[in-house]
């Protein structure tokens, strides 16, 4: 049965629940979960598709093995919880920068999912882990900047920050990082890629 490490969960439904929902989720899931979690959520009634998209983050307290059919069965609680399908991804970490804010505001979470062009994925995920990652988890409104691999589902790289605001994204230090020399030589090279600013986040649960 393939099995891979990863360091967190992440449920996609592409729906509007109510409000609580993911929580009620999260507890039903407490004799499952093999490592203690933190769960996040956000929702946006419209993606970049004009469809409702939801995202339930469960982080892992330490690096655990997930299997596939795991992934099914977690599928499978939610659609008895909520009449919806979700998909479920296991994310490997490879970056993950928290920048000291003294905003006690958390008001926005955005994500980047893309599939390198071939041949350019040791250059993207270069620049992403040298300059990019580490320029925007400086931006003043940037708490948390992540990066991981997505080892269930295209796209496969997937970057994820928190942000005080959604006003943060245009601001001139965030627009300053994404305007690089080496930005504007990458960013042509992305393929399959989704761009989601979640306004509505519901506050962290842990188990």
């Amino acid at each position: 049965m393939p099995t891979h490490t990863c360091n967190a969960l992440l449920l996609k439904c592409a729906a509007a629940c109510p409000h609580g929902t993911a929580q009620r989720w999260h507890e039903a899931l407490t004799d499952w979960m093999p490592a203690p979690t933190v769960m996040q959520s956000a929702f946006t009634p419209q993606a970049e598709n004009g469809l409702p998209m939801q995202h339930v983050y469960l982080w892992l307290a330490e690096s655990t093995e997930i299997t596939a059919s795991d992934c099914a069965a977690l599928e499978t609680t939610w659609h008895a919880l909520t009449g919806q399908t979700a998909q479920m991804s296991r994310l490997h970490e490879v970056m993950h920068l928290e920048t000291p804010q003294h905003d006690p505001r958390f008001g926005a979470h955005y994500v980047v999912e893309t599939d390198p062009e071939q041949g350019w994925e040791d250059e993207i995920f270069k620049w992403y882990d040298q300059e990019h990652l580490p320029g925007l988890a400086r931006v003043p409104g940037c708490k948390v900047a992540r990066r991981y691999l997505n080892l269930d589902h295209a796209p496969r790289s997937f970057a994820c920050y928190d942000l005080i605001s959604p006003a943060v994204l245009n601001s001139d230090p965030w627009l300053a990082v994404r305007g690089t020399a080496w930005s504007d030589i990458c960013r042509p090279h992305f393929t399959n890629t989704r761009r989601t600013l979640f306004p509505n986040q519901e506050p962290y649960a842990h188990d």
